[in-house]
């Protein structure tokens, strides 16, 4: 039977019609991403730098950095954006600076910013390029948030993403691996939950420099709708007991060697008033009250990217999770 007198919404269940819509969307592809020049960090490291912010049709996307170590075996990726146009991007910046190819990538955590490129190392370097992340970041990238990371990616660029493809890990990792790589090692860290339940931290051993992902952020207030408070303040003593003195590099933003005591002071700016408001039997519009006087916040509300439009949120996820904690 033919689709004549179906409308536009029959049409949309028509097999044939719903393939061929798969096939445009997968057809077109949004503009390339200018490049940006990689940084040399340490003798090994790398990075592509992207400014803080949030994605938008103007920077395409780029709002995460793409990590990477050159290697005596080849190129491993720490992140790879949050487009197969950003990785492809990616790609052309690391042969710029090294002909070896890449060997190995790993996915710090689930949100979309940190891992939709992989499809661009895939299509570039083979299906079977092993994608690194814990089990749980696997498994939520197969899994519906994975396409709901797609999605809102294109509605917030304005579909300058548009002809990404969900590429999920096809390695699981485990805490306390190190693999080697010749003249480098890199060292899995996870302490619990942080900014996600399932966040990875790259320590490469022989640079003293670790990739922390999103559990920390340079001028950035973060996403803590899958996190928690005292998780990363347990998750940051942790790290800091194992890897010793280090370079501490956010995925959005500067590292600097101070940054898990920097952003520690500010989250703890939120969670305190927070704590302290539920003991006292303070309601949360006190909370906030208590949170935006605390100097440890109060001194980086003019400055801090997303601090006016995410403070009040990220305030009552702490206040609800200071009253879980107190029951």
């Amino acid at each position: 039977m033919g689709g004549a007198g179906l409308g536009v919404a029959g049409l949309a269940l028509v097999p044939e019609v719903r393939l061929f819509a798969q096939q445009v969307h997968e057809f077109i592809e949004g503009p390339p991403v200018p490049d940006v020049k990689p940084e040399q960090l340490s003798p090994h490291v790398w990075m592509v730098y992207a400014k803080e912010g949030f994605p938008t049709q103007e920077n395409q996307g780029l709002m995460a950095s793409i990590i990477f170590a050159i290697t005596q075996k080849g190129v491993v990726v720490l992140d790879t954006g949050a487009s197969v146009q950003i990785g492809q991007m990616a790609i052309r910046m690391i042969k710029t600076v090294t002909p070896k190819p890449v060997i190995a990538v790993f996915n710090s955590h689930y949100h979309g910013d940190h891992w939709l490129g992989n499809q661009a190392f895939a299509e570039t370097y083979g299906a079977d390029l092993p994608i690194h992340a814990l089990a749980h970041t696997r498994d939520q990238i197969a899994g519906n948030e994975g396409n709901l990371w797609r999605s809102l990616m294109e509605r917030w660029t304005n579909q300058a993403t548009l002809g990404t493809k969900v590429v999920a890990p096809n390695k699981v990792v485990e805490h306390g691996q190190v693999f080697d790589y010749g003249d480098v090692q890199i060292k899995l860290h996870h302490y619990g939950r942080a900014h996600t339940p399932s966040d990875l931290c790259f320590e490469i051993v022989q640079d003293k420099l670790t990739y922390v992902g999103d559990i920390a952020m340079a001028n950035r207030i973060a996403n803590m709708d899958d996190g928690s408070y005292p998780g990363t303040f347990k998750f940051y003593d942790e790290l800091k007991k194992a890897a010793g003195d280090q370079l501490w590099l956010p995925g959005h933003g500067r590292g600097s060697k101070d940054l898990l005591d920097t952003y520690g002071t500010f989250m703890k700016g939120i969670w305190e008033p927070c704590v302290r408001a539920v003991k006292e039997g303070i309601p949360i519009d006190g909370a906030k009250t208590l949170v935006l006087s605390d100097p440890r916040v109060a001194s980086r509300a003019k400055t801090m990217d997303g601090f006016d439009s995410n403070i009040g949120k990220y305030t009552s996820l702490a206040y609800l999770e200071a009253e879980k904690e107190a029951f």
